[in-house]
C-alpha cells in the first residue's frame, strides 16, 4: 500500500539536485554543473514523483471523505489555477528552468514581482486540487510528503540562488515565498 513512498521519496530527493547548480558548477565547471542538475531533476526526480503520485492515487485505499460536484469542481480549479501559475512563471524563465547555471540572471518582473517561488506556489495548489479529487489516504500522505518536499526544496534554491545570483537577498526581503502581498488600500 505504501511502496508508492519509493519512487515519491527517491524523485524528490534526485529533484533537490536543481538546489546545488552552483556546488555542481564549483566542482565540475559549468556546462557539466548544469548537465548534471538537468540529468537528476528533470531525468530522474519529476518522473520518479510523478510516478509515485500516480502509484499513490492508485493504491487500495479508503477515501477520507466522500467527493461530491463541488468538490471535484474545486479540486479541478486548484489544478488548473496551478498549472497556469506554473505555466506564466516557466514562460518568464524561459530555458533557465530546464537547465539552470551559474551565469542566470535574477527575474523580478511578471509573476517574480510577486512570488519567489510560484512554480512551487502552482505545485502546491496542485496538490491541493489532487487531494480534493481522489482524498484517500494515499493521496494525503504524498500531497503531504509533496508540501514539506516544496519547503524543504525551496529553501535550498534560496541559498544556492545567493550564492549564483548577488540580489537575491534583498529579492528575498522584498517578495514573498509563495503567497503574494495583499495590496493595501
Amino acid at each position: 500500500m505504501f511502496l508508492f513512498l519509493i519512487p515519491l521519496v527517491s524523485g524528490f530527493f534526485f529533484n533537490l539536485a536543481s538546489a546545488f547548480t552552483a556546488a555542481f558548477t564549483r566542482r565540475w565547471g559549468g556546462r557539466a554543473g548544469s548537465t548534471i542538475s538537468i540529468i537528476l531533476r528533470d531525468v530522474l526526480g519529476i518522473p520518479l514523483w510523478g510516478l509515485g503520485f500516480l502509484l499513490a492515487a492508485r493504491a487500495a485505499s479508503a477515501p477520507i471523505f466522500e467527493t461530491g460536484l463541488a468538490t471535484q469542481i474545486t479540486g479541478w480549479l486548484l489544478i488548473a489555477a496551478g498549472a497556469l501559475l506554473i505555466i506564466v512563471a516557466l514562460s518568464a524563465i524561459r530555458a533557465r528552468a530546464l537547465a539552470p547555471s551559474t551565469g542566470d540572471p535574477l527575474i523580478q518582473q511578471g509573476i517574480y514581482a510577486h512570488l519567489r517561488h510560484p512554480i512551487h506556489a502552482g505545485t502546491l495548489l496542485e496538490f491541493a486540487g489532487l487531494f480534493l479529487l481522489g482524498p484517500s489516504l494515499t493521496v494525503a500522505i504524498a500531497c503531504l510528503a509533496g508540501a514539506g518536499w516544496l519547503l524543504i526544496q525551496s529553501r535550498f534554491e534560496e541559498i544556492d540562488l545567493i550564492q549564483r545570483m548577488p540580489g537575491y537577498p534583498e529579492y528575498m526581503r522584498r517578495v514573498p515565498r509563495f503567497i503574494p502581498h495583499l495590496p493595501k488600500r
